[in-house]
């Protein structure tokens, strides 16, 4: 009797807890497949970008975690004239480094173009290790800190350069660049969003919990990088880019659209100037690997435009974290101040990435000059009517210009730089502008904290920028190209 009445099904109190562990796995398991819905949409799950969209989430997140330890050890512990003088050692001894290491990574890089799952891989395992490394002393915020926190940097921007490299890779089927790197940085930044409340009160239970939380996300990620498609190692009919000053008067020979053969469709295109012209009898001068050259001005005018905003908004992170720390907005906290001007450029970035994507690549030229002019009248006015509203609407404008401008640059890579070189241009370009990154920051961290000496200098990085990129954005954009629009 006994045997049978256990084969009539499980007891009232297995079943009890099977129905609890359903109803506690549910919410995360609806998440999940939410999730997995949203970033495999329009084809990106068959094509592999939904797992690299994944991916971008985890670096994100992992990213934010460190982000929190590290400000709460070398900024927010200590008075302002300590906490100034730490970010002063912390960018000596991490970024100016960098500098020189940053025109290795793209080359380096380059020469890995099989390996580019395992080079992901390498970041995320690197930071997982130097997270750990750094939980022991980010509590006192000794010097073996900051090695640690140069290999965390190092680590962070080399897969960003083999991710923006990898994206040409896994569109779908008549999805352009633009699009894809839109839904790629919207992932990171919704990551960000998620991960920074957690890494807060991660630093409540103690200093080095959010280290932990990296470590873990970033072992994640490493086992995450090795389930994209193969194709991310393949490199067919590739050749390295080099980055070339075009000729004055801004205009160069365009090539047609790359052959299945690897080489360009026109003659001209590997003519340097004052060669002989196709069909003219002359003898051409000897064809050579396809570089920046060859596809006009609006790349390089575009890199100009997008190093400016990379340099204003290195500036603004540190200029104002120590600025409204000292002199807080008119009637908040210095915390409430930070807040307000981080969540208005969080929300610009994210209305940026979700405008770009929209437009696509209708007329990428126009839209830098334009989203170039546009910040730099908003940090006029914030220069000349000091204010809390114009500080945040500086911070939101810078956001949301930097994501149209970049997703507008990888249009423009994209239309004109043939396809066996295109990976190779991508990495250089990302390589440059975190240099401007730096050299922003660097020069936020060294001025007096003086707000309309602040202001003045941001608009001045954009008058720059603005002087040397959009008179040739706007006379290639008249010129036109020979080459399609994407669609």
């Amino acid at each position: 009797m006994t045997a049978a009445r256990s084969h009539d099904g499980p007891g009232p109190l297995r079943r009890a807890g099977r129905a609890t562990g359903h109803a506690l796995r549910a919410p995360f398991t609806g998440t999940a497949r939410s999730i997995r819905k949203a970033t495999h949409a329009h084809g990106a799950g068959e094509s592999g970008l939904g797992k690299l969209i994944e991916l971008h989430a985890v670096n994100g997140a992992g990213d934010v975690m460190i982000t929190v330890a590290l400000a709460s050890t070398v900024f927010f512990s200590v008075p302002t004239d300590e906490a100034r003088g730490r970010v002063a050692l912390y960018l000596a001894i991490t970024m100016a480094p960098f500098t020189l290491l940053a025109p290795v990574i793209g080359p380096l890089l380059d020469r890995l173009p099989h390996g580019r799952r395992a080079a992901m891989a390498g970041a995320m395992l690197a930071r997982a290790l130097l997270a750990i490394t750094m939980s022991g002393a980010v509590a006192t915020g000794g010097l073996e800190l900051y090695p640690a926190a140069l290999g965390v940097l190092v680590s962070s921007k080399a897969y960003g350069v083999v991710r923006s490299a990898v994206v040409p890779r896994l569109l779908p089927p008549n999805f352009s660049l633009v699009k894809a790197n839109s839904r790629v940085t919207l992932a990171g930044l919704l990551a960000t969003g998620i991960a920074a409340p957690i890494g807060a009160g991660l630093q409540m239970i103690g200093s080095a919990w959010p280290l932990y939380g990296a470590c873990a996300i970033f072992v994640a990620g490493t086992f995450l990088a090795f389930t994209l498609p193969h194709k991310v190692d393949s490199a067919k009919g590739e050749r390295r880019a080099r980055l070339i000053v075009p000729h004055h008067d801004g205009a160069t020979a365009r090539p047609a659209p790359a052959k299945a053969s690897g080489r360009t469709g026109s003659t001209r295109a590997g003519l340097r100037r004052g060669g002989g012209k196709a069909g003219s009898g002359e003898k051409p001068a000897k064809e050579r690997p396809p570089g920046l050259r060859s596809v006009g001005g609006s790349v390089l005018h575009g890199l100009q435009a997008n190093a400016a905003h990379r340099a204003l908004s290195g500036f603004l992170i540190f200029f104002l974290a120590f600025l409204l720390r000292e002199h807080p907005l008119a009637g908040q906290s210095a915390a409430v101040s930070l807040g307000i001007v981080g969540v208005a450029a969080g929300v610009g970035n994210a209305c940026g990435t979700a405008v770009g994507s929209w437009l696509r690549a209708r007329g990428p030229e126009v839209i830098v000059a334009t989203v170039l002019g546009l910040a730099l009248s908003v940090a006029i006015l914030a220069a000349v009517f000091f204010s809390t509203v114009l500080v945040a609407a500086l911070g939101a404008v810078a956001g949301f210009t930097q994501a149209l401008s970049k997703l507008s640059l990888d249009a423009m890579i994209q239309r004109d730089v043939p396809e066996e070189v295109r990976t190779s241009a991508f990495a250089r370009s990302e390589t440059l502008l975190q240099m401007a990154w730096v050299v922003g920051g660097g020069i936020g961290i060294a001025l007096p904290l003086n707000a309309v000496l602040g202001m003045s200098v941001a608009a001045g990085i954009l008058a720059l920028g603005a002087a040397a990129s959009v008179r040739g954005l706007l006379g290639a954009a008249r010129r036109g190209t020979p080459h399609p629009r994407v669609a």
